[in-house]
Order: structure tokens, then C-alpha cells, then sequence
């Protein structure tokens, strides 16, 4: 039997038009009456995101001087998972029909997020996504977690799901952050990193999934090719 454990944003959530309204949101609360700012389109802004660029410097690029990007990063990280604002968040292309090929397939899927119980549960609902992921399948914080960094986070989360699931011959993971590929390297897991979500692919590549392909679709293909392979070499 064959598990995937996928991300939930950036494989199959679009976070984007959150992230930029959240950035609007944070620019016009911290700029001064009067200050000129440089509000950056959302492909300029996306960009950034994906490129890593610190918080810090996307609010100086945006025109605030060094103590109001501070209180910009501050106020980005406070807000940018609030309820108000996941009702953003929009089902990447495709993706739904990613999901329902793998369970076509037969292959058991596990969702794993750095999202709480509530955030999660709410787009699971929104969008009609629960079908794919029985609550013994959900994987995510706690909704008074407090959370030190998504890598260490989502390793110990990760290390919890491999304690908790029944053993399988084989499990793969889908993501698109360093967090995601790490805690699956740090589990001796294969990963295969989408470029559907925050990061590019130059950001991806310095952490060396087994694979950078474009969305989940793609990522499916993929383990479908190497998961008897890997199997045989193991």
C-alpha cells in the first residue's frame, strides 16, 4: 500500500491573493499620513514571497523606513493567518482533480499543515474538501499550539503522523516549502516539491526534494513512476 502526505497550502490551497491583501492591509496600517510608499503590484510582491525575501525589506522596497518595517514584519506575521483574511484562499487549478486521482488510485492520503485545527477545518468546509481527508487523516496545530518555526514544527508533526499511522510499505510526501522537505528527509521520507505554492524553484532546489515538478498532478505521475523503484532499491 502506498501513503502520500501532502501540504495543504501551495499544493492544493492558492495563498497568494491573502498574502497580498494581508501586505496591503500591513502597508497602509504602519505608513505615516502623507508618507509616500510604493505599494508593489501583487505579481512584484508574489515574487518576493516566493524568492524568500525577508518581510523586512518587502515593507522597505514598499517605501517604510527601518522601524516601520520592523513593526511591518511584526503585524504581517500577527495577521496573515487570521480567519478574516483564509477566506481568501482559492483551490489551486487542478487540484481537485490531483486528489481524486490519488484516491481513485487507492492510495491512502494524509494531509499534514502548519494551519490550526479551526483554519484548517473552515477551508476543508469552504471547499468541500473534507471527502478527501477523514479526521484521522488531518494532520495540523493544535489551536492553542505556540509555534517555534515551521520546520520544527511540521517535523515533530511529522514524526507524530509516522507514530499514529498504521505502517504501509511506502509513504511519499507533497509540498512546497523547506519545511515540508525537510521534515520528510528528516522521517527518511521521499518528497516531491510542487511549484504551485510560496517558493520558487531556486528555493526549492537548495534543499533536494527527490523532485520539483508544477502541481500535484505532476507530483502524482511522479511517485506513481518511483514508488515501485524506491520500494526495490530499499
Amino acid at each position: 500500500m502506498l501513503r502520500i502526505i501532502t501540504d495543504f497550502d501551495g499544493p492544493i490551497m492558492d495563498v497568494s491573493e491573502r498574502y497580498y491583501r494581508v501586505y496591503q492591509f500591513c502597508l497602509e496600517s504602519i505608513r505615516r499620513a502623507e508618507q509616500p510608499i510604493h505599494i508593489l503590484t501583487k505579481a512584484e510582491f508574489w515574487h518576493c514571497k516566493r524568492s524568500q525575501i525577508p518581510e523586512r525589506e518587502i515593507g522597505r522596497r514598499s517605501g517604510l523606513d527601518e522601524t516601520q518595517a520592523l513593526e511591518f514584519a511584526r503585524l504581517r506575521k500577527q495577521t496573515v493567518h487570521t480567519l478574516p483574511y483564509l477566506v481568501h484562499d482559492v483551490v489551486v487549478p487542478g487540484a481537485i482533480e490531483g486528489l481524486e486521482r490519488i484516491q481513485q488510485a487507492k492510495i491512502e492520503l494524509v494531509v499534514m499543515t502548519m494551519r490550526r485545527v479551526q483554519e484548517l477545518d473552515a477551508a476543508l468546509h469552504q471547499y468541500s474538501l473534507e471527502r478527501f481527508f477523514p479526521l484521522r487523516c488531518r494532520y495540523c496545530l493544535s489551536n492553542d499550539y505556540a509555534k517555534t518555526s515551521d520546520v520544527q514544527d511540521k517535523t515533530l508533526l511529522m514524526g507524530q503522523a509516522l507514530l499514529e499511522l498504521p505502517p504501509v510499505p511506502q509513504t511519499w510526501m507533497i509540498g512546497d516549502t523547506e519545511a515540508d522537505i525537510l521534515s520528510a528527509q528528516a522521517h527518511g521520507l521521499p518528497v516531491v516539491a510542487v511549484l504551485s505554492g510560496i517558493r520558487d524553484r531556486t528555493q526549492l532546489a537548495q534543499h533536494h526534494p527527490n523532485a520539483i515538478v508544477s502541481h500535484l498532478g505532476a507530483a502524482l505521475d511522479y511517485i506513481l513512476n518511483h514508488a515501485s523503484l524506491t520500494a526495490i532499491s530499499s
